[in-house]
């Protein structure tokens, strides 16, 4: 089971919850974050627990690529993939790259792994795909004249269209991949005090980190909704679910638009260089 972002908050408390159930963990993060200590340690929780690890910036999208050769090499089946990477940047930001910061690491990286490893996940069926998303989407607005806020930029702008747009591919994947054995779904698991955003300076960076002071719940809390996601039963062969917390709920009527999911999911594929294929239809409702 592969985790982004799991080198500390959600990322590393859900891989703690899966690594105690038994299931073998890829911990994925920045080599700042020094995923092969956190995999070391993982593995100690007890003597059947087994964890490795994988170095990567998820905002760049080579890198991206780099990691998915690497996971297939070593993992010719995989069980779940979460894409629990995240960011949000309030100046704007490009990757080396040339993409918007936001757009790169919520958007594309997440598309991009999850296609580069669908070959390793169908072997692995049935599997699973988690991405972390956000009731930020209700506020979210595709502006698809300018996805990358080239024109005009606002770091909230940017990261409620980016977790808009990380529900309209969940879904369209969704209906692309039925039958493959590979399900995907999106769960908010809540304000989680995971130090999100704390690479902010100033007084919006200062605002978030007291606003996650007062309201935000434990990492540990967070990953009790979403580790049931990568393997609890009760959810086998459900598909393109929006879950908050712990219950499917309806989505914003925009995120649910199926013809701005497949232009959305074309312009990725050009973007990231895959190549665009027709959805299949889908053969059950796939939209909470």
């Amino acid at each position: 089971m592969v985790i982004t972002g799991a080198t500390s908050g959600i990322g590393r408390a859900t891989a703690r919850v899966l690594v105690r159930r038994g299931a073998h963990v890829v911990v994925v993060g920045r080599a700042s974050g020094d995923p092969e200590r956190v995999a070391e340690a993982l593995g100690s929780e007890s003597p059947s627990a087994s964890a490795s690890w994988a170095v990567a910036d998820l905002s760049r999208m080579e890198e991206v690529r780099a990691l998915a050769a690497d996971l297939l090499r070593r993992f010719p089946r995989i069980q779940a993939l979460v894409n629990n990477a995240g960011g949000i940047f309030f100046t704007r930001q490009e990757t080396p790259e040339g993409i918007e910061r936001t757009w790169a690491l919520n958007v594309l990286s997440p598309f991009l792994l999850s296609n580069l490893l669908l070959p390793a996940l169908v072997a692995g069926a049935p599997a699973r795909v988690v991405n972390i998303g956000s009731e930020a989407h209700r506020t979210g607005k595709m502006r698809w004249e300018d996805l990358e806020g080239r024109g005009r930029y606002s770091g909230w702008r940017a990261y409620s269209q980016s977790k808009l747009a990380l529900l309209l591919v969940t879904y369209e994947l969704a209906r692309r991949w039925a039958g493959t054995g590979v399900v995907v779904n999106a769960v908010h698991p809540g304000f989680v005090r995971s130090r999100f955003g704390h690479n902010n300076p100033g007084f919006k960076g200062g605002a978030l980190r007291f606003a996650e002071g007062l309201f935000a719940i434990s990492p540990d809390r967070a990953a009790r909704a979403v580790a049931p996601m990568v393997n609890d039963p009760g959810w086998n062969g459900i598909t393109g679910r929006y879950i908050r917390r712990h219950r499917v709920v309806g989505s914003s009527p925009t995120s649910m638009d199926p013809a701005a999911a497949e232009h959305l999911v074309q312009f990725l594929s050009r973007q990231a260089g895959l190549p665009i294929s027709s959805p299949r239809p889908p053969s059950a409702p796939t939209r909470g």
